[in-house]
């Protein structure tokens, strides 16, 4: 990979980044009662972290059997479901903070854990 494309790929991920922080903040404020519209925050932090998840797929830093490609998926699902599901924002809130614990346990767990993918050899 040429110096340019590294540094468009990290300017890319540093703005993804911050678009899906600030998207899962947003969530987090709609399910607390700030006036913003669900779906789109919801759509907001799926398809950013999605876009995040492709990026790293594709640079292949991760691999989506990988415990922590498994954990990202499960949290595109989940942000996907906040959005449909029934009106009962205890229940939304609390997928919500699940997937706050499960995004900050599956991003800084140890290399070893984080790449562990079931049933691979090496695991």
């Amino acid at each position: 990979m040429n110096t340019k494309t590294s540094a468009l790929e990290r300017a890319t991920s540093i703005a993804l980044r911050t678009v899906h922080l600030a998207a899962v903040v947003a969530l987090g404020a709609v399910l607390l009662g700030a006036p913003l519209p669900l779906a789109g925050t919801s759509l907001a932090a799926a398809v950013s972290g999605a876009l995040l998840f492709a990026m790293e797929l594709f640079a292949r830093r991760l691999h989506a059997l990988d415990m922590a490609g498994l954990a990202v998926l499960v949290k595109l699902v989940a942000v996907s479901a906040i959005a449909a599901w029934p009106p009962s924002p205890s229940h939304r809130l609390a997928a919500f903070w699940a997937l706050l614990v499960l995004s900050s346990i599956s991003s800084h767990a140890p290399r070893t854990l984080r790449h562990w993918r079931p049933g691979r050899p090496d695991s």
